[in-house]
């Protein structure tokens, strides 16, 4: 008789986060170690939405989409152009005419008709994501995609249902950049956190997660254009009373002449920001 155990797959073949893969890896190493390491199942019929917003990004864009591609979960990548000038619209528009979709990957490509900021764009990805949980992605590669699926832990393991990727935890690599902006982020997430009764370690990463549960009450209620949206969702994921968890991420920062968009103005936005939705919804 044939040996069936042969014909059926190893957990080295299985996909990774499959539940063959993962009863593989905590055979070897045991449940406790793969729960520190971020090794655990993602259902089957389980779907990630990326939203990314662009702008001018033409250098770094076709890097980061192959760095999110190659994230080993199902997911769909929600692409939205706020008006850029720089030649990154034409290279949307071949990535949409080329179809870039596959097993793993769905591509949405959006665009805004007039320049309307990060907020915006943002919105715009909410509204057209169906995933089960949903991501902020830039397109500037100061955040490493690779750590999605280590962020992804907390909500598909059914304790968290909004996580905050901290570039501030302590235990991952950072670039080292303009003290200035430090002490500024700090400040605005200290104040955040007056307001909100969190105690966030970085209200303005970029890396924010939902369950769909959330996103689906939350993205309606979004108002602010620009940079002014990380502290409204701060205070209005706090105001849902949601199981917010903060997860250490790298960063590699860019500098102004890199392409850094934010600004002081952004920043006295944010500060009116926390104080608006602190104290009214």
């Amino acid at each position: 008789m044939p040996n069936t155990d042969q014909d059926a797959p190893t957990s080295s073949e299985a996909p990774p986060y499959s539940q063959e893969w993962y009863q593989g890896r905590k055979s070897v190493l045991g449940e406790a170690a793969c729960r520190q390491l971020g090794l655990y199942a993602i259902p089957d019929d389980f779907r990630l939405s990326v939203v990314i917003p662009v702008y001018n990004e033409r250098e770094t864009l076709p890097v980061l989409l192959e760095r999110v591609r190659a994230v080993p979960i199902p997911k769909e990548i929600v692409l939205v152009d706020d008006y850029s000038q720089d030649g990154t619209r034409d290279l949307l528009e071949s990535y949409r005419d080329r179809d870039l979709s596959d097993e793993m990957n769905q591509i949405q490509v959006h665009f805004h008709e007039k320049n309307r900021g990060k907020g915006a764009a943002v919105t715009t990805g909410f509204s057209k994501a169906t995933g089960d949980v949903i991501i902020i992605q830039d397109a500037d590669l100061e955040y490493d995609p690779a750590e999605i699926p280590r962020l992804l832990q907390p909500i598909v393991d059914g304790r968290a249902d909004v996580v905050f990727g901290s570039r501030f935890l302590g235990d991952q690599p950072h670039r080292v950049l303009y003290y200035w902006h430090y002490l500024g982020n700090k400040f605005l997430t200290t104040l955040s956190n007056a307001f909100t009764n969190l105690n966030l370690t970085d209200m303005e990463t970029c890396y924010k997660l939902f369950s769909k549960d959330v996103m689906e009450k939350l993205w309606p209620t979004l108002q602010q254009q620009r940079f002014g949206i990380e502290p409204e969702i701060t205070a209005k994921v706090a105001r849902m009373n949601c199981r917010i968890y903060e997860m250490s991420v790298s960063y590699s920062g860019r500098t102004y002449e890199q392409g850094k968009k934010i600004g002081v103005r952004d920043g006295f936005k944010a500060l009116y920001c926390i104080v608006r939705y602190g104290l009214f919804q």
